[in-house]
């Protein structure tokens, strides 16, 4: 995985400038997404290409190579860094990124350039559409009057004769059409911080996305170290012995615990099990790891692990994190690995905490798993409300073999998620 850094806004808010600095500043890949449609809107000029003409604008896009080298942009193996920011480009560019080809060729490639290293793209729609995920996501503005004076400026630095009329009448159709368009249009990101740049200078506004980034790169590099598990050494034994002692005697006089036939999670002692429960708290989990003796590595999101306190817990009682939104191939790597180690794998089918009442889809990661490393599956159904002084019962069923249920029923796994989770309610009830 990579850390991924998303600025949106409209043309002439400085994302451009702001983005360069903050790429240097972070040691990150600095990729202007909006100087690829450029790129395609001059080759399409070049060749005197009717906008309208799909079939030739795919055969275009197909035959085209852009790279970003240095600050410069080649297209086809060309320097047109300059050629890109003239005129026409400006006043077709807009044009030719809400063509939905375009559109979708040009964002897989910036998807690909970015793949596997720690980047910083600036665009319209990075965090809405490119980079969904990306860990910052910032949508840079200011005011009318504030972009057409710096996009002025930033003409006559570089030696492009436009008229300041010219540059607002442009920027007003880019507003419009970025706005508008059925296309990947203009927006902010519902998780994006909103930053006005209007009334600050360059410098005052890195600061203010420095403070971001850096806040979300910790968080990221917790993440990313969560996975690293720590070797099964002697002082690791004892610190999570010493834990297990202290948290089962304040389990046992908070919630004051009942286990049914726990002897079903040792039934299959020499092979590695899925255990698989209902989710009523965070500290259901709890729960199980604490009161058995069999170590139980529970998957638990990777939020959890931006905590310092809960980072290191979890290292110690060797947590798996996951990426939830997200197709986690170091997670799935781990759990495997837990399995393949005879170790028991505790998973949640309902992905979070009340997950049946909040009516989300049941998640089939358990039952795969199952199939594909040739376990069984322990389900448990957790009766209680985690309140003090309440009991909790925790009733471990039989057994589930999820092989019986491969047929040649396309939905065999859905089939078998089902089963496992009416199991676990019955087991609750």
């Amino acid at each position: 995985m990579s850390f991924i850094v998303a600025i949106d806004g409209p043309s002439g808010a400085g994302k451009g400038t702001i983005t360069s600095i903050l790429a240097k500043k972070f040691n990150l890949l600095y990729l202007d997404t909006g100087a690829t449609y450029r790129c395609i809107t001059l080759k399409l000029l070049n060749e005197n290409i009717d906008f309208n003409n799909i079939e030739k604008i795919k055969q275009v896009l197909e035959d085209t190579k852009i790279e970003i080298n240095d600050k410069k942009f080649f297209l086809d193996g060309k320097d047109v860094t300059k050629e890109i920011r003239t005129k026409r480009v400006n006043e077709n560019v807009s044009t030719v990124s809400h063509i939905p080809e375009v559109r979708v060729s040009l964002v897989n490639l910036q998807r690909k350039m970015a793949q596997g290293k720690d980047s910083i793209l600036e665009g319209r729609d990075i965090g809405t559409n490119v980079f969904p995920n990306a860990n910052v996501k910032i949508y840079l503005d200011a005011s009318i009057d504030e972009r057409v004076k710096r996009r002025v400026k930033q003409n006559k630095e570089q030696n492009i004769d436009i008229s300041e009329e010219d540059v607002r009448k442009n920027i007003e159709e880019r507003d419009y059409n970025d706005l508008h368009s059925t296309v990947a249009p203009l927006k902010k990101a519902e998780d994006a911080i909103y930053v006005d740049s209007s009334k600050t200078n360059i410098k005052q506004t890195v600061k203010i996305i420095s403070k971001i980034i850096k806040k979300e790169k910790h968080k990221y590099d917790m993440i990313e170290d969560s996975y690293n598990m720590w070797k099964e050494t002697p002082l690791k034994i004892i610190a999570r012995n010493v834990l297990k002692f202290i948290f089962v005697i304040l389990y046992k006089i908070v919630f004051i615990p009942k286990n049914i036939n726990k002897k079903n999670l040792y039934s299959n002692k020499d092979e590695g099990v899925i255990v698989c429960a209902n989710h009523i708290s965070y500290m259901d989990a709890t729960g199980i790891v604490m009161q058995n003796k069999r170590k139980v590595r529970f998957v638990a999101k990777s939020e959890l692990f931006t905590n310092p306190v809960l980072h290191h817990w979890a290292h110690i009682f060797d947590i798996i994190p996951v990426k939830r939104g997200e197709g986690d191939l170091k997670s799935v790597k781990l759990c495997f690995k837990t399995l393949k180690n005879k170790e028991a794998l505790g998973i949640f089918p309902e992905g979070t905490i009340d997950g049946l009442k909040k009516h989300t889809d049941l998640k089939n990661g358990a039952a795969y798993m199952a199939y594909k490393a040739k376990v069984k599956v322990i389900p448990v159904g957790i009766k209680g409300n985690f309140k003090p002084f309440r009991r909790v019962i925790f009733n471990y069923g039989e057994p589930i073999d999820v092989s019986k249920f491969k047929t040649d029923d396309p939905n065999w796994i859905e089939n078998a998620t089902d089963y496992i989770m009416d199991q676990i309610i019955k087991l609750s009830k």
